[in-house]
């Protein structure tokens, strides 16, 4: 879908601009035509030649050429491009960009640019958390510039946190994504559960899993990506949600979860329950905190709810419901079973026994399994890309 498409990427002074390299390369197999603008600082971490010779075109830095004299003219380059993304994106940049700061022709041919604009930060955990890079990132969304967020990991410094640029697949994903105005998914209701839910214990301490909602995160992404009205129920997490602009519900518990799906599922055309909803709760809710004053300590539990079972059942005709399985043993019978049970169109199997899968990581590997049978089994990617295998396998079959 990026065939023909003209694409500027501009690339700033950071660790992650070696990621470009590939950004480019994938983006010129997609048929696109690709326009490289370097800060002068993007220099001392990726050579301007490598991108040159990946993208066929010379690499622009300066306001002219030192040579000749011949201008490289920011403002045709504004009504050249069919789309922009800045990859790595750094503070610096961010702040030029959000305030107007035009001293390089990056920033003034993104001041002269009238298609849609990208940019995916990269910069170390506490850079990214800096409360002055929230509130750019806050003014160039209110600018139109569209978001495609860092990733957790480990980063350069050494320390693990967020702020790693995205993958040069997601980045591609996301730009094929926006290209294709075909898609099913436009203008269809879409409704994700994502995160774990916790079942109280007593004021203090409760029951819970380690899921991040990640996985159901970057599902609401791209699926607002692909034009659908989403709306996203999700339990705890401690992510930076500043990038979804759908509709937002959060909730704590399974029976919160369960309410909030119930009041739009009927209108939905498509359920994705991606949430790792905990499927016991305490029967009896302590009203202060339980002290550490016996050996041991019983707890009667109870089920809660099951969100996908409860809504499989009221399902009708046209909707369009989908499932997560997260397997440690038996892996496909389990996921086939459930599959069956909870009325689902299709189920998404994840194991943790496959290494970066499941939760914690941002990558992920799946198996995807329908009701007449089709296996689809997929290599380990990021968590974006796999979100947008799933959409993908969806659209086919809707």
């Amino acid at each position: 879908m990026l065939q023909n498409k003209k694409i500027i990427v501009g690339v700033c002074g950071g660790i992650a601009a070696y990621k470009t390299a590939l950004l480019v390369r994938q983006l010129k197999q997609k048929g696109a035509e690709v326009q490289v603008l370097m800060t002068p600082a993007a220099h001392s971490f990726i050579t301007p030649l490598t991108l040159a010779t990946l993208s066929g075109k010379p690499v622009l830095t300066q306001f002219s050429q030192p040579n000749t004299g011949e201008w490289n003219n920011h403002v045709n380059l504004g009504l050249w491009a069919d789309a922009m993304v800045v990859a790595p994106a750094t503070a610096s940049t961010l702040a030029k960009m959000a305030y107007g700061q035009s001293d390089n022709l990056l920033v003034t041919t993104y001041l002269s640019a009238r298609c849609p604009v990208w940019v995916a930060p990269a910069m170390d955990l506490d850079m990214f958390a800096h409360p002055t890079t929230i509130a750019t990132l806050a003014t160039l969304k209110k600018h139109g510039v569209n978001l495609i967020d860092a990733q957790e990991g480990e980063l350069a410094s050494g320390l693990s946190g967020k702020g790693r640029m995205a993958e040069p697949e997601t980045i591609v994903a996301i730009l094929t994504a926006y290209f294709n105005p075909a898609s099913a998914l436009r203008n269809k209701k879409v409704l994700i559960t994502a995160g774990p839910t916790y079942e109280a214990i007593d004021p203090v301490r409760f029951l819970g899993n380690h899921s991040s909602g990640s996985m159901g995160y970057q599902l609401a992404l791209a699926a607002r990506q692909r034009g659908a009205r989403v709306t996203l129920v999700l339990g705890p997490n401690s992510m930076d949600t500043t990038a979804f602009d759908g509709t937002l519900v959060e909730v704590t518990s399974a029976q919160e979860m369960l309410d909030a799906c119930q009041q739009v599922y009927p209108k939905q055309d498509i359920a994705i329950f991606a949430a790792a909803v905990a499927d016991y709760a305490p029967a009896n809710i302590a009203t202060q905190k339980i002290k550490k004053n016996t050996q041991k300590l019983t707890l009667e539990l109870t089920k809660t709810p099951d969100v996908a079972y409860t809504l499989g059942k009221a399902k009708k005709k046209q909707q369009f419901n989908v499932g997560f399985a997260l397997e440690t043993e038996n892996e496909q019978t389990h996921a086939q079973k459930k599959l069956a049970r909870k009325n689902f169109d299709m189920v998404v199997l994840n194991s943790l026994n496959d290494k970066g899968a499941g939760f914690k990581h941002t990558t992920n590997k799946i198996t995807i399994i329908d009701t007449q049978n089709n296996i689809l089994h997929f290599e380990l990617k990021s968590k974006t890309a796999v979100a947008n295998d799933i959409l993908n396998e969806i659209e086919k079959r809707i």
